[in-house]
């Protein structure tokens, strides 16, 4: 079974920076891409960065020179390390496990101006 659990979101100020984690089991973790998502209030989910199993990375433009998503397959663990925040990048942020339907519980950033 697939789980993945977010954590390291928070209260920042503008300019501030945050490291997201995202632990994951029940998956051969080095065989797979991951990515990170983000749902703001009364907006859909969106997609903001994904590392292949390759360790190449993909960003959105929103986030792009501003957040670094980078993983360890000895941990089975991925990061989004957000630097420079803004108000806009307030969301509950999520993990996902490329071609896995499964999503955790999410941790919540909060941008303050």
């Amino acid at each position: 079974q697939v789980q993945l659990a977010e954590s390291g979101g928070g209260l920042v100020q503008a300019g501030g920076s945050l490291r997201l984690s995202c632990a994951a089991s029940g998956i051969i973790f080095s065989n797979n891409g991951m990515a990170w998502h983000r749902q703001a209030p009364g907006k859909p989910r969106e997609w903001v960065a994904t590392v292949t199993r390759g360790a190449i990375t993909a960003y959105a433009d929103s986030v792009k020179g501003r957040f670094t998503i980078s993983r360890d397959n000895a941990k089975s663990a991925v990061y989004l390390q957000m630097n420079s925040l803004k108000p806009e990048d307030t969301a509950v942020y999520y993990c996902n496990a490329l071609g896995y339907s499964h999503w955790g519980q999410g941790t919540q950033v909060t941008v303050s101006s």
